[in-house]
């Protein structure tokens, strides 16, 4: 989670890696390059040692990247605690400058960034520009809690896990050099754009400007549909929703913003990505109807269902659905029970037409043998049974939801059901009766 500061200054931090146990710290290059620069430039190799044996334990809480810093509690193993940091000079404005001149000359090099990698021209180039975007020896300059004045266990612990996630994405360098990766998209836009339209007004727009700036001719495209290979299978559903960032940092949230909600959100996102996946890949999905969209009210029933947030959150979540903590807690339970049919069944009181009536009628006579049918009181699309703190309502599409009197209020006591008898007899079983 990014957290912006002044001048556009970016703190990121990455929640805690699990054990690297039976596997390298670092497979790209740029990553093996990093770690060279960390064994070139300590002093002390059993040091070392004993920090990859830290970090391939699992004992790197969450890392902190931030221009010219990276931080993380690092733990031996009696659990005492220390904060690491290591430095990494950041790169002036002029470097900076030179670095994106250099991007922009070939397009190549942009999408290399945006497929997370840092192929050996990019970097070569950068450096024929004068910019050092890997660390060498003694860029990388260690704080410890612990005292020790060259890398220890603990900065050995923080680079081996930082080698891993710059495996996965280059931008945790660039950052480290000093440019949030949102903001070096940006620039790049803006100067590609630029180049497009200088070489566009001079006739002299370089091929692989053009390219990018005006894209690939429908027909082009189209044509080359049947030479093309089949798109690869879809990658393999996580078993397991993603974990959300930690927004557990140094830095303060802006004003009006919770972490703790956040957080919330975050984890929510997670599991409806999963879920949207699996359906997506369901057979027969392409048939199904687009889900139609939910109001505000309804989204906060659903995320309070879906993530059981803490009471505070629960209570805010309430406020914006409209509702008390009551109606909020009837309101999910409904939500668990049918989703949007069933909240609009807790909350809409209608008054079935003459055929709806009729129907609703013959479907509570055909529902018993004679004389087994329980007392009902009707009114509108709701039928009370007589002694019990019971009632059916019947719904718009026809079907029956079971509904218990607790504490003076009506609440849902289970899913819907096409026969009143069946939806009733599970809650009716369990009712108490009337005082």
């Amino acid at each position: 989670m990014d957290a912006e500061g002044g001048a556009g200054r970016t703190e990121v931090t990455f929640a805690p890696l699990p054990p690297a146990r039976g596997r390298g710290f670092a497979t790209s290059w740029w990553g093996r390059a990093w770690l060279q620069a960390l064994e070139d430039t300590a002093l002390d190799g059993e040091q070392l040692k004993k920090g990859r044996r830290l970090a391939r334990e699992g004992a790197v809480g969450a890392v902190s990247v931030r221009p010219g810093r990276i931080t993380a509690v690092v733990r031996d193993r009696d659990g005492t605690a220390h904060r690491s940091d290591v430095l990494l000079q950041e790169l002036g404005a002029e470097a900076w400058d030179r670095f994106l001149d250099m991007a922009v000359d070939r397009a190549g090099h942009i999408a290399a960034l945006l497929d997370r990698e840092m192929p050996p021209h990019l970097v070569e180039d950068a450096a024929g520009a004068g910019v050092e975007l890997l660390p060498g020896i003694g860029d990388l300059e260690p704080e410890c809690t612990c005292g020790t004045w060259d890398h220890c266990p603990h900065s050995g612990a923080l680079c081996y896990q930082v080698a891993r996630l710059l495996d996965e994405d280059p931008f945790v360098l660039l950052l480290m050099r000093g440019r949030a990766e949102r903001r070096l998209l940006d620039e790049l836009q803006v100067r590609s754009a630029a180049r497009a339209v200088r070489g566009a007004e001079d006739g002299e727009a370089p091929e692989d400007v053009a390219q990018e700036a005006y894209g690939v001719p429908a027909g082009e495209a189209f044509g080359a549909g049947s030479i093309l290979p089949p798109l690869p299978p879809p990658p393999p559903v996580p078993e397991e929703p993603g974990l959300p960032p930690s927004l557990d940092t140094e830095a303060g949230p802006p004003a009006g913003l919770d972490p703790a909600a956040l957080e919330v959100l975050a984890a929510d996102s997670a599991v409806r990505a999963r879920r949207m996946l699996l359906e997506a890949l369901a057979p027969g999905h392409e048939r199904q109807p687009v889900p139609a969209g939910l109001t505000p009210g309804q989204d906060a029933v659903r995320l309070a269902a879906d993530a059981r947030p803490e009471p505070w959150i629960a209570g805010r979540l309430a406020e914006g659905a409209g509702r008390s903590r009551a109606e909020l807690e009837a309101a999910v339970r409904a939500w668990r029970y049918g989703g949007v049919a069933a909240l609009a069944v807790l909350d809409e009181e209608w008054a079935p037409d003459a055929d709806s009536l009729a129907r609703a009628r013959a479907q509570l006579a055909a529902a018993w043998e004679e004389g087994e049918r329980p007392r009902l009181r009707a009114a509108g699309a709701r039928w009370t049974v007589a002694g019990a703190d019971v009632q059916l309502r019947y719904d718009r599409d026809g079907r029956w939801w079971p509904y218990r009197k607790e504490r003076g209020r009506w609440v849902p006591a289970g899913p819907a059901d096409d026969d009143p008898a069946s939806a009733l007899a599970g809650v009716l079983a369990g009712a108490s009766p009337e005082a």
